[in-house]
């Protein structure tokens, strides 16, 4: 499956309905910034713990930052795999520069 596979597929998952665009794209915000938190959460237990990383649940986790991060995606009408052809341009250019100062 491609990313954009993935996008289309998550267009079709059933979402809460809100009045405006904009009470969607917070809630979708909001769910990814909760599942980051949930993936940083994982890691710090284990740095506070000494113990290693859960890499079962670290993985679970990054999955539903993956599915919240292709939902905006979908809902700004973004293909995830043009933004992340951009993003790989514009990380690209900047390693160029470092590599060059």
């Amino acid at each position: 499956m491609t990313i954009d596979e993935y996008a289309e597929w998550t267009a079709t998952v059933s979402k809460p309905t809100f009045e405006s665009r904009d009470q969607r794209l917070a809630y979708m915000l909001l769910g990814l910034i909760g599942e980051v938190g949930e993936l940083a959460d994982t890691a710090r237990r284990a740095t506070r713990d000494g113990t290693p990383l859960n890499e079962d649940k670290f993985v679970y986790e990054l999955g539903d930052v993956l599915h919240h991060w292709v939902s905006l995606c979908v809902e700004i009408g973004q293909l995830p795999s043009a933004m992340l052809l951009r993003r790989k341009s514009n990380i690209t250019a900047r390693a160029l520069k470092l590599a060059s100062d």
